[in-house]
């Protein structure tokens, strides 16, 4: 905690002064142009990643990067999705897994299914295809857990955008051509990011540009 209480003191007496007027003029609202969908490990941290001011992007965070399907009404993750299409009018919605996803691993390998009960419950959202997945591993035998994990981090991010896609806000945004979806993959180790091409459905080197037609899921 004292890093913390730290911290807040460097921000309130260095970082704030700098920055007052934005500060000032985000005090009477926002408007985020992206929605930023990634996992809640501590080793992600968007704005530090994308270079981000505050205001630029509305982050969501929980274990995994999961978007439940629209069946589920009632959760957090759909509500502020719902919020951020409606209401903030954002144009692009990210999902973002990262190497190294200790909720896909645990996915994979079961450790703690008694200890950690709700963990498992929200990781039912992984969805079929991270299923399907597993027993196709558990069939093969011979690919490595890291190579299990991070084929599953990649095929989650793809099941997360088409639960994505079944939501009312995100599908008529799409229909209508007023939001656009993205795939991406951080790479903790070389702070790189892949992201999954709609044409070949690989995923490729982020290409770093004013846009990123090739990159994204109309």
């Amino acid at each position: 905690m004292q890093r913390l209480l730290d911290g807040y003191a460097r921000f309130r007496n260095e970082v704030f002064p700098h920055h007052s007027s934005l500060f000032a003029q985000l005090a009477r609202g926002q408007k985020p142009e992206v929605c930023f969908i990634t996992c809640s490990d501590s080793r992600v941290m968007p704005e530090m990643i994308l270079q981000c001011e505050p205001g630029q992007i509305f982050p969501i965070r929980n274990a995994g990067n999961l978007v439940p399907p629209p069946g589920e009404s009632h959760s957090g993750v759909t509500a502020t999705v719902e919020y951020a299409v409606k209401a903030l009018k954002v144009t692009d919605i990210v999902v973002c897994g990262h190497t190294g996803c200790g909720a896909m691993k645990e996915f994979l390998e079961r450790k703690h299914v008694e200890d950690l009960p709700l963990v498992h419950a929200w990781l039912r959202h992984a969805g079929p295809s991270a299923k399907w997945l597993r027993s196709l591993f558990e069939e093969a035998g011979a690919i490595s857990l890291e190579k299990q994990t991070e084929l599953l981090i990649q095929a989650n991010v793809m099941t997360q955008l088409n639960h994505l896609a079944q939501q009312p806000a995100v599908a008529e945004g799409l229909a209508n051509g007023t939001v656009r979806l993205h795939g991406w993959v951080y790479d903790i180790a070389t702070g790189e990011i892949i992201a999954l091409d709609n044409e070949s459905g690989a995923f490729l080197p982020l290409t770093v540009g004013a846009t990123d037609e090739n990159r994204r899921i109309a």
